[in-house]
Protein backbone atom coordinates (compact mmCIF):
# COMPACT_ATOMS: atom_id res chain seq x y z
CA UNK A 1 0.00 0.00 0.00
CA UNK A 2 1.58 3.41 -0.73
CA UNK A 3 -0.25 6.43 -1.18
CA UNK A 4 0.75 10.22 -0.75
CA UNK A 5 -1.73 12.71 1.23
CA UNK A 6 -2.70 15.80 2.99
CA UNK A 7 -1.21 15.75 6.32
CA UNK A 8 -4.29 18.06 8.37
CA UNK A 9 -6.78 15.74 6.07
CA UNK A 10 -5.83 12.27 7.70
CA UNK A 11 -5.05 13.99 10.91
CA UNK A 12 -8.64 14.82 11.01
CA UNK A 13 -9.96 12.02 9.83
CA UNK A 14 -8.06 9.57 12.39
CA UNK A 15 -8.72 12.34 15.18
CA UNK A 16 -12.22 11.88 14.55
CA UNK A 17 -12.40 7.89 14.12
CA UNK A 18 -10.04 7.84 16.87
CA UNK A 19 -13.08 9.03 19.83
CA UNK A 20 -14.39 5.28 19.26
CA UNK A 21 -10.71 3.86 21.02
CA UNK A 22 -11.40 2.95 24.32
CA UNK A 23 -8.89 2.71 27.17
CA UNK A 24 -9.49 -0.37 28.17
CA UNK A 25 -10.01 -2.77 25.25
CA UNK A 26 -10.23 -6.38 25.44
CA UNK A 27 -8.71 -6.99 22.15
CA UNK A 28 -5.34 -5.64 21.79
CA UNK A 29 -5.46 -5.53 17.76
CA UNK A 30 -8.81 -2.51 18.50
CA UNK A 31 -6.19 -0.07 19.74
CA UNK A 32 -5.38 -0.02 15.95
CA UNK A 33 -6.96 2.23 13.12
CA UNK A 34 -7.72 -0.40 9.95
CA UNK A 35 -7.20 1.57 7.14
CA UNK A 36 -8.16 0.56 3.95
CA UNK A 37 -7.27 1.97 0.39
CA UNK A 38 -9.31 1.38 -2.68
CA UNK A 39 -8.95 3.21 -5.58
CA UNK A 40 -8.76 6.90 -4.20
CA UNK A 41 -10.64 6.46 -1.38
CA UNK A 42 -9.32 5.91 1.95
CA UNK A 43 -11.64 4.21 4.78
CA UNK A 44 -10.39 4.02 8.27
CA UNK A 45 -12.44 1.61 10.44
CA UNK A 46 -12.06 2.15 14.57
CA UNK A 47 -14.43 0.17 17.43
CA UNK A 48 -14.86 -1.01 20.69
CA UNK A 49 -16.66 -3.98 20.03
CA UNK A 50 -19.91 -1.74 20.85
CA UNK A 51 -19.78 1.37 18.83
CA UNK A 52 -18.05 1.00 15.29
CA UNK A 53 -17.10 4.35 13.28
CA UNK A 54 -15.88 4.44 9.59
CA UNK A 55 -14.71 7.48 8.06
CA UNK A 56 -13.26 8.28 4.73
CA UNK A 57 -11.47 10.74 2.58
CA UNK A 58 -9.75 11.11 -0.82
CA UNK A 59 -6.24 10.74 -1.28
CA UNK A 60 -4.24 12.79 -3.59
CA UNK A 61 -2.74 9.99 -5.54
CA UNK A 62 -2.17 6.19 -5.46
CA UNK A 63 0.38 3.93 -5.95
CA UNK A 64 -0.87 0.61 -4.50
CA UNK A 65 -3.86 -0.13 -2.69
CA UNK A 66 -4.16 -2.32 0.73
CA UNK A 67 -5.15 -2.75 4.07
CA UNK A 68 -3.04 -2.17 7.29
CA UNK A 69 -4.03 -2.19 11.20
CA UNK A 70 -1.55 1.12 12.39
CA UNK A 71 -1.37 1.74 15.88
CA UNK A 72 -3.61 4.64 17.05
CA UNK A 73 -1.58 6.24 19.44
CA UNK A 74 1.80 6.40 17.84
CA UNK A 75 0.08 7.75 14.03
CA UNK A 76 -1.78 10.46 16.33
CA UNK A 77 1.24 11.53 18.41
CA UNK A 78 3.06 11.51 14.82
CA UNK A 79 0.79 13.51 13.08
CA UNK A 80 0.15 16.41 15.17
CA UNK A 81 3.18 17.23 14.86
CA UNK A 82 3.12 18.39 10.95
CA UNK A 83 1.93 21.28 10.18
CA UNK A 84 0.02 21.50 6.47
CA UNK A 85 2.21 19.56 4.03
CA UNK A 86 1.80 16.47 1.49
CA UNK A 87 2.62 12.74 2.95
CA UNK A 88 3.58 9.63 1.45
CA UNK A 89 2.65 6.31 3.50
CA UNK A 90 4.57 3.65 2.03
CA UNK A 91 3.72 -0.27 3.59
CA UNK A 92 5.28 -2.95 3.72
CA UNK A 93 3.38 -5.67 3.17
CA UNK A 94 5.75 -8.45 4.04
CA UNK A 95 6.52 -7.08 7.81
CA UNK A 96 3.75 -4.12 8.12
CA UNK A 97 6.30 -1.22 8.32
CA UNK A 98 4.43 2.11 8.05
CA UNK A 99 6.84 4.65 6.86
CA UNK A 100 5.85 7.93 6.22
CA UNK A 101 7.82 10.21 4.22
CA UNK A 102 7.84 13.72 3.52
CA UNK A 103 9.84 16.19 2.25
CA UNK A 104 12.66 16.63 5.03
CA UNK A 105 12.06 13.29 6.55
CA UNK A 106 10.64 10.40 7.08
CA UNK A 107 9.34 7.75 10.12
CA UNK A 108 8.65 4.49 10.30
CA UNK A 109 6.16 2.72 12.95
CA UNK A 110 5.63 -0.81 13.09
CA UNK A 111 1.78 -1.90 12.13
CA UNK A 112 -0.08 -5.10 11.79
CA UNK A 113 -1.87 -7.32 9.77
CA UNK A 114 -5.69 -6.11 9.64
CA UNK A 115 -6.85 -9.82 9.67
CA UNK A 116 -8.14 -10.29 13.41
CA UNK A 117 -10.10 -6.50 13.04
CA UNK A 118 -13.96 -7.61 13.98
CA UNK A 119 -15.97 -6.74 11.08
CA UNK A 120 -18.69 -4.00 11.24
CA UNK A 121 -21.80 -5.30 12.82
CA UNK A 122 -24.80 -5.65 10.02
CA UNK A 123 -28.58 -5.01 10.54
CA UNK A 124 -31.19 -7.63 10.80
CA UNK A 125 -33.64 -7.95 7.75
CA UNK A 126 -36.53 -6.32 9.76
CA UNK A 127 -34.61 -2.80 10.02
CA UNK A 128 -36.20 0.09 9.91
CA UNK A 129 -35.03 2.98 7.96
CA UNK A 130 -35.71 6.65 8.23
CA UNK A 131 -33.98 10.14 7.16
CA UNK A 132 -33.53 12.80 9.27
CA UNK A 133 -32.02 16.90 8.81
CA UNK A 134 -28.47 16.60 10.88
CA UNK A 135 -29.71 20.03 12.39
CA UNK A 136 -32.35 18.35 14.03
CA UNK A 137 -30.07 15.47 15.57
CA UNK A 138 -27.63 17.73 16.50
CA UNK A 139 -30.16 19.52 18.78
CA UNK A 140 -32.04 16.52 20.51
CA UNK A 141 -28.63 14.99 21.47
CA UNK A 142 -27.11 18.77 22.84
CA UNK A 143 -30.59 19.32 24.84
CA UNK A 144 -31.02 15.80 26.29
CA UNK A 145 -27.40 14.13 26.93
CA UNK A 146 -26.20 15.89 29.91
CA UNK A 147 -29.48 14.46 31.73
CA UNK A 148 -28.73 11.19 31.28
CA UNK A 149 -27.70 8.91 34.09
CA UNK A 150 -24.77 6.66 35.10
CA UNK A 151 -26.61 4.12 36.61
CA UNK A 152 -25.23 0.39 36.41
CA UNK A 153 -28.98 -1.07 37.97
CA UNK A 154 -30.53 0.96 35.42
CA UNK A 155 -29.13 1.14 32.03
CA UNK A 156 -31.87 2.07 29.90
CA UNK A 157 -31.61 5.54 31.82
CA UNK A 158 -27.74 5.78 31.24
CA UNK A 159 -28.71 6.59 27.03
CA UNK A 160 -30.92 8.91 25.04
CA UNK A 161 -34.21 7.74 24.24
CA UNK A 162 -35.47 8.64 20.72
CA UNK A 163 -38.99 8.05 19.63
CA UNK A 164 -40.38 8.59 16.04
CA UNK A 165 -44.08 9.11 15.49
CA UNK A 166 -45.97 9.83 12.01
CA UNK A 167 -45.38 13.81 13.03
CA UNK A 168 -43.01 14.40 15.49
CA UNK A 169 -39.48 13.17 16.61
CA UNK A 170 -39.00 13.28 20.57
CA UNK A 171 -35.53 12.53 22.43
CA UNK A 172 -35.81 12.36 26.08
CA UNK A 173 -32.83 12.23 28.78
CA UNK A 174 -33.59 11.73 32.43
CA UNK A 175 -31.01 10.65 35.67
CA UNK A 176 -34.62 10.59 38.04
CA UNK A 177 -33.36 13.88 39.51
CA UNK A 178 -33.82 16.06 35.83
CA UNK A 179 -35.82 15.09 33.02
CA UNK A 180 -35.36 17.14 29.26
CA UNK A 181 -37.99 16.13 26.85
CA UNK A 182 -36.88 18.17 23.19
CA UNK A 183 -39.59 17.28 20.80
CA UNK A 184 -39.29 18.62 17.02
CA UNK A 185 -42.12 18.54 14.25
CA UNK A 186 -40.38 16.05 11.45
CA UNK A 187 -42.80 13.78 8.99
CA UNK A 188 -41.43 9.69 9.69
CA UNK A 189 -42.25 7.34 7.52
CA UNK A 190 -42.18 4.65 11.00
CA UNK A 191 -43.59 4.63 14.67
CA UNK A 192 -40.68 3.20 16.53
CA UNK A 193 -38.39 4.11 19.61
CA UNK A 194 -34.87 3.32 20.50
CA UNK A 195 -32.43 3.96 23.33
CA UNK A 196 -28.96 5.35 21.79
CA UNK A 197 -26.14 4.73 24.41
CA UNK A 198 -23.89 7.84 25.66
CA UNK A 199 -20.50 7.40 23.93
CA UNK A 200 -22.05 7.20 20.40
CA UNK A 201 -24.47 9.85 21.11
CA UNK A 202 -21.03 11.82 22.37
CA UNK A 203 -19.38 10.37 18.61
CA UNK A 204 -22.77 11.85 16.91
CA UNK A 205 -22.18 14.98 18.19
CA UNK A 206 -18.61 15.37 16.81
CA UNK A 207 -18.79 13.55 13.53
CA UNK A 208 -22.34 15.46 12.23
CA UNK A 209 -20.79 19.14 12.95
CA UNK A 210 -18.50 18.16 10.12
CA UNK A 211 -21.65 17.21 7.88
CA UNK A 212 -24.35 19.03 6.58
CA UNK A 213 -28.02 17.73 4.96
CA UNK A 214 -29.41 14.14 5.91
CA UNK A 215 -28.75 11.78 7.82
CA UNK A 216 -29.77 8.11 7.03
CA UNK A 217 -30.56 6.12 10.08
CA UNK A 218 -31.68 2.54 9.95
CA UNK A 219 -31.98 0.37 13.10
CA UNK A 220 -33.64 -3.05 14.40
CA UNK A 221 -33.61 -4.05 18.03
CA UNK A 222 -29.92 -4.55 18.69
CA UNK A 223 -27.95 -1.93 16.78
CA UNK A 224 -28.66 1.42 14.94
CA UNK A 225 -26.61 2.70 11.84
CA UNK A 226 -26.01 6.30 11.15
CA UNK A 227 -24.99 6.69 7.27
CA UNK A 228 -23.57 10.23 6.55
CA UNK A 229 -21.60 11.55 3.30
CA UNK A 230 -18.17 10.72 4.82
CA UNK A 231 -18.89 8.83 8.07
CA UNK A 232 -20.95 5.78 8.92
CA UNK A 233 -20.94 4.93 13.08
CA UNK A 234 -22.89 1.64 13.83
CA UNK A 235 -23.65 1.28 17.89
CA UNK A 236 -25.21 -1.45 20.12
CA UNK A 237 -28.87 -0.35 21.39
CA UNK A 238 -29.48 -0.05 25.10
CA UNK A 239 -32.39 -3.05 25.47
CA UNK A 240 -34.99 -2.85 28.01
CA UNK A 241 -38.15 -0.62 28.78
CA UNK A 242 -37.87 3.31 28.89
CA UNK A 243 -39.88 4.56 31.56
CA UNK A 244 -43.30 6.51 31.25
CA UNK A 245 -41.03 9.80 31.27
CA UNK A 246 -44.95 11.62 30.18
CA UNK A 247 -46.10 10.41 33.97
CA UNK A 248 -44.02 12.58 35.60
CA UNK A 249 -44.91 15.88 34.03
CA UNK A 250 -46.60 18.10 36.49
CA UNK A 251 -49.56 19.45 34.44
CA UNK A 252 -51.88 22.60 36.01
CA UNK A 253 -48.79 24.55 37.74
CA UNK A 254 -50.76 27.60 38.54
CA UNK A 255 -47.74 29.75 39.61
CA UNK A 256 -45.35 30.96 36.67
CA UNK A 257 -41.85 32.63 36.57
CA UNK A 258 -40.78 34.52 33.58
CA UNK A 259 -36.97 35.53 34.23
CA UNK A 260 -33.99 36.67 32.65
CA UNK A 261 -31.93 33.08 32.19
CA UNK A 262 -28.48 34.75 32.49
CA UNK A 263 -29.09 36.95 35.56
CA UNK A 264 -30.58 33.68 37.17
CA UNK A 265 -27.92 31.88 36.32
CA UNK A 266 -25.19 34.15 37.74
CA UNK A 267 -27.31 34.45 41.07
CA UNK A 268 -27.33 31.28 41.87
CA UNK A 269 -23.37 30.47 41.41
CA UNK A 270 -22.50 33.57 43.57
CA UNK A 271 -24.96 32.33 46.13
CA UNK A 272 -24.05 28.98 45.92
CA UNK A 273 -20.74 29.49 46.90
CA UNK A 274 -22.01 29.38 50.41
CA UNK A 275 -24.19 26.30 50.47
CA UNK A 276 -23.38 22.64 51.72
CA UNK A 277 -21.17 20.82 50.04
CA UNK A 278 -23.11 17.80 50.26
CA UNK A 279 -26.41 18.82 49.13
CA UNK A 280 -25.89 21.96 46.88
CA UNK A 281 -29.38 22.77 48.43
CA UNK A 282 -30.30 26.50 47.18
CA UNK A 283 -33.81 27.71 48.66
CA UNK A 284 -36.24 29.99 46.40
CA UNK A 285 -38.76 31.82 47.82
CA UNK A 286 -40.62 33.89 45.21
CA UNK A 287 -43.19 36.73 45.56
CA UNK A 288 -44.25 40.11 44.49
CA UNK A 289 -42.47 39.68 41.29
CA UNK A 290 -39.01 38.41 43.29
CA UNK A 291 -37.04 35.93 43.49
CA UNK A 292 -34.81 35.27 46.63
CA UNK A 293 -32.06 33.06 46.36
CA UNK A 294 -30.67 31.64 49.26
CA UNK A 295 -27.61 28.97 50.82
CA UNK A 296 -26.00 28.54 53.96
CA UNK A 297 -23.61 25.98 55.07
CA UNK A 298 -24.28 25.72 58.82
CA UNK A 299 -21.04 23.70 59.50
CA UNK A 300 -18.92 26.64 58.28
CA UNK A 301 -21.18 29.05 59.84
CA UNK A 302 -21.31 31.06 55.82
CA UNK A 303 -24.59 31.83 53.91
CA UNK A 304 -25.43 34.30 51.28
CA UNK A 305 -28.49 35.34 49.75
CA UNK A 306 -29.46 37.55 46.48
CA UNK A 307 -32.96 39.18 44.91
CA UNK A 308 -33.62 38.54 41.49
CA UNK A 309 -36.46 40.76 39.78
CA UNK A 310 -39.09 38.69 37.55
CA UNK A 311 -42.84 38.48 36.76
CA UNK A 312 -45.07 36.40 38.55
CA UNK A 313 -47.74 35.15 38.12
CA UNK A 314 -48.79 33.26 41.50
CA UNK A 315 -48.97 32.46 45.06
CA UNK A 316 -46.06 33.58 47.12
CA UNK A 317 -43.97 29.96 46.66
CA UNK A 318 -40.92 28.65 48.81
CA UNK A 319 -39.00 25.61 46.81
CA UNK A 320 -35.44 24.15 46.83
CA UNK A 321 -33.42 22.56 44.37
CA UNK A 322 -29.38 21.48 43.66
CA UNK A 323 -27.69 24.57 42.58
CA UNK A 324 -25.47 22.24 40.41
CA UNK A 325 -28.57 20.87 38.63
CA UNK A 326 -30.06 24.30 38.54
CA UNK A 327 -27.33 25.72 36.30
CA UNK A 328 -26.66 22.52 34.25
CA UNK A 329 -30.47 22.93 33.42
CA UNK A 330 -30.70 26.50 32.52
CA UNK A 331 -27.03 26.64 30.54
CA UNK A 332 -28.61 24.41 28.04
CA UNK A 333 -30.88 27.15 27.17
CA UNK A 334 -30.68 29.01 24.41
CA UNK A 335 -33.04 31.72 25.09
CA UNK A 336 -32.48 34.93 27.34
CA UNK A 337 -35.94 34.56 28.68
CA UNK A 338 -37.29 31.23 30.65
CA UNK A 339 -40.54 30.38 32.40
CA UNK A 340 -40.56 28.18 35.38
CA UNK A 341 -43.97 26.76 36.61
CA UNK A 342 -44.67 25.71 39.81
CA UNK A 343 -47.29 23.72 41.60
CA UNK A 344 -46.03 23.49 45.35
CA UNK A 345 -42.72 23.04 46.83
CA UNK A 346 -43.09 18.99 46.77
CA UNK A 347 -43.11 18.80 43.05
CA UNK A 348 -40.65 19.16 40.41
CA UNK A 349 -40.66 22.64 38.41
CA UNK A 350 -40.68 22.86 34.56
CA UNK A 351 -38.83 24.94 32.84
CA UNK A 352 -39.27 26.31 29.30
CA UNK A 353 -37.25 28.61 27.22
CA UNK A 354 -39.41 31.70 26.21
CA UNK A 355 -39.36 32.45 22.07
CA UNK A 356 -40.26 35.26 20.36
CA UNK A 357 -41.09 33.82 17.15
CA UNK A 358 -43.01 30.13 16.54
CA UNK A 359 -41.07 26.96 16.71
CA UNK A 360 -41.25 23.93 14.78
CA UNK A 361 -40.00 22.29 17.88
CA UNK A 362 -40.31 22.42 21.69
CA UNK A 363 -37.84 21.88 25.15
CA UNK A 364 -39.29 21.01 28.40
CA UNK A 365 -36.78 20.72 31.21
CA UNK A 366 -37.70 19.27 34.66
CA UNK A 367 -36.23 19.64 37.95
CA UNK A 368 -36.98 17.50 41.06
CA UNK A 369 -37.21 19.48 44.35
CA UNK A 370 -35.40 19.12 47.56
CA UNK A 371 -36.59 19.43 50.88
CA UNK A 372 -36.21 22.47 53.21
CA UNK A 373 -35.84 22.16 56.54
CA UNK A 374 -38.18 24.90 57.84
Amino acid sequence: MKFSVSSSALLSLLATTGKVISNKNTLPILDYFLMELSGTTLKVTTSDLETTLVGSIEVDSVETEGTIAAPAKLMLDSLKEFPELPLEIDVNDKNWEIRINWKSGSLSIPGASAVSYPAVPQLSAEKKEIELDVDTLVNGINKTIFATADDELRPVMNGIYINLQPESLTFVGTDAHKLVKYESETRNEVSSSFILPKKPANLLKSVLLKEEGAIAVAFDSKNAMFSLKSHTLVCRLIEGSYPNYNAVIPTGNPNKVLVDRIELVNGIKRVAVCSNPTTNLIRMEIADNRINLAAQDIDFSVSANETISCSYDGQPIEIGFKSTFLVEILSNMDTPTVVVELADSTRAGVFKPVYDDKQTSSTLMLLMPMMLNA
